[in-house]
C-alpha cells in the first residue's frame, strides 16, 4: 500500500501546493508514526491476538492510505501518513509474529520467503501505480481498490494458515519465562533485555539501511558515478530490490542448510563488497553488479533478526519482535540524511561508501542471529 502511494506524490505536491520544505516535513510523518507506535504492537497482540491485529491493522492501513488521496491540505496529508506509519509498524510486527509461529510449527525456516513476498509486493504495486498514474487513473479510486485488495488477500492468508498458528500460539507476549528447572523467572532487567536485543537491531538496521539507501540514492549514484542516462537510472534501484527478492526466496534454504549466522556474515561481506563496487564504479556494469551484491547480501538480515528476536528471553515473542523492529526503525531513520551530509562534504562516492561500514557491522554482529546464541545471551 505504501508503494502504491509513492508514484502519486508529485501529483499531490502539485495539487496541494506544497513547497519542497513542506513536503519533506509531510513525508517525514510516516517515519514519525512508525516510531510513535513504540510498545503498541506487543500490547495489542497481547489483548487481541496477532491474527486479529494483522487483519484489523491492515484494514486501518488501507483506510489511511486511501484517505491520503483525499487530502485537501498538507496538514491532512501529514496526519494520514502519520497514521499510515503507525499502522504499518503495528501490522509489521503482528505479521512477523504470525510467521514465526507458523515457522515453529513447521520446524523449517519461512521468514525469508515471507519477506521476499513483501519485496515482490512493493515492486508490483509501485509499477502498477506508476502505470495507473501515467494513464490518468483517478488516484482516489486506485488507492481504494488497492486497500480492498490488500484486506481481501490478508483475510485469505488467515484462512490458508488455518490451525498452523493458533491464536494461542501467536499471542505469546507474556513477559514471564521459565528457567531450565521450570521455575518462573521475571528478574530480567530492562538493561539485560536491551543488551540482548541491540545486536539483533544492529543487524536488522544494516539490512534496512541498504533498502533505504537504494530507495533514495541508487538512481542518483547510477547517473552521477557511472554515467547511466538519467532516464534509465531507476534500473539501479530495481536491481537492488530484485536481487534482494531473489535472495530472500533462496534464503530459507540457505539458512536451513548453513545457519542464519553464517549466511548473515556472508551477506554482510557482500554488502561491503557491493558498497565498494558502487562507490568506485566508473562504468554502468560495475555499479549494477555492486547493486546486485547489495540486494542479495541484505536479503536475510531483517527476517533473520526478527526471527531471533522472538526467542529473546524475558519479554515473549511479540515483545521481542516489537523491540527489535522499533530499534531498527530508529536506527535507519538517519541513514539517508547521513549519506547526504557525507556527500555534501566529500562527494557522493564517499556517501555511498557508507555501505561498506554497513556491511562490516552486519558481518561483526551476524553471529547473534543463531538461535542458540540468542537464547543464551
Amino acid at each position: 500500500m505504501l508503494a502504491g502511494i509513492l508514484p502519486w506524490y508529485p501529483l499531490l505536491v502539485d495539487r496541494l501546493g506544497l513547497s519542497p520544505w513542506h513536503f519533506g516535513l509531510v513525508v517525514a510523518c510516516f517515519a514519525a508514526g512508525s516510531l510513535l507506535s513504540s510498545a503498541l504492537p506487543a500490547a495489542l497482540i497481547a489483548r487481541f491476538g496477532a491474527h486479529r491485529v494483522v487483519i484489523g491493522g491492515t484494514a486501518l492501513l488501507g483506510l489511511a492510505a486511501a484517505a491520503t488521496a483525499w487530502s485537501v491540505n498538507g496538514l491532512m496529508m501529514a496526519i494520514c501518513l502519520l497514521l499510515l506509519g503507525c499502522c504499518d509498524a503495528i501490522v509489521d510486527v503482528a505479521q512477523n509474529v504470525v510467521g514465526i509461529a507458523v515457522q515453529e510449527r513447521l520446524k523449517r525456516t519461512i521468514l525469508s520467503s515471507m519477506h521476499a513476498l513483501w519485496s515482490l509486493g512493493g515492486l508490483l504495486s509501485g509499477a502498477a501505480a506508476t502505470l495507473a498514474a501515467t494513464s490518468g487513473v483517478d488516484m482516489r479510486l486506485w488507492l481504494a481498490v488497492v486497500a480492498v485488495i490488500a484486506v481481501a488477500v490478508t483475510v485469505l492468508g488467515r484462512r490458508l494458515i488455518g490451525d498452523a498458528a493458533s491464536a494461542r500460539r501467536v499471542a505469546d507476549s507474556d513477559p514471564v519465562v521459565r528457567d531450565r528447572d521450570g521455575a518462573s523467572v521475571t528478574g530480567r532487567s530492562k538493561r539485560a533485555v536491551l543488551s540482548a536485543a541491540l545486536p539483533l537491531a544492529i543487524v536488522a538496521t544494516c539490512g534496512a539501511a541498504v533498502e533505504d539507501i537504494a530507495n533514495n540514492w541508487a538512481g542518483l549514484a547510477a547517473a552521477q558515478l557511472a554515467d547511466v542516462p538519467a532516464a534509465s537510472a531507476g534500473i539501479a534501484f530495481s536491481i537492488v530490490i530484485g536481487s534482494q527478492c531473489l535472495g530472500r526466496f533462496s534464503g530459507d534454504l540457505l539458512v536451513t542448510r548453513f545457519g542464519a549466522g553464517r549466511i548473515g556474515r556472508i551477506g554482510g561481506a557482500l554488502i561491503a563488497l557491493g558498497g565498494i563496487g558502487a562507490a568506485f564504479a566508473q562504468e554502468p556494469v560495475v555499479l549494477l553488479l555492486g547493486m546486485g551484491a547489495l540486494g542479495f547480501g541484505s536479503a536475510t538480515l531483517v527476517p533473520g533478526a526478527l526471527g531471533a528476536a522472538a526467542q529473546l528471553p524475558g519479554i515473549g515473542r511479540a515483545g521481542g519482535v516489537t523491540l527489535v523492529n522499533w530499534l531498527m526503525r530508529v536506527g535507519y531513520l538517519g541513514t539517508s540524511p547521513l549519506v547526504g551530509i557525507i556527500a555534501a562534504e566529500a562527494g557522493l562516492r564517499w556517501g555511498i561508501g557508507l555501505l561498506v561500514l554497513v556491511g562490516v557491522l552486519a558481518t561483526v554482529f551476524a553471529h547473534r542471529l543463531d538461535p542458540v546464541r540468542t537464547a543464551e545471551s
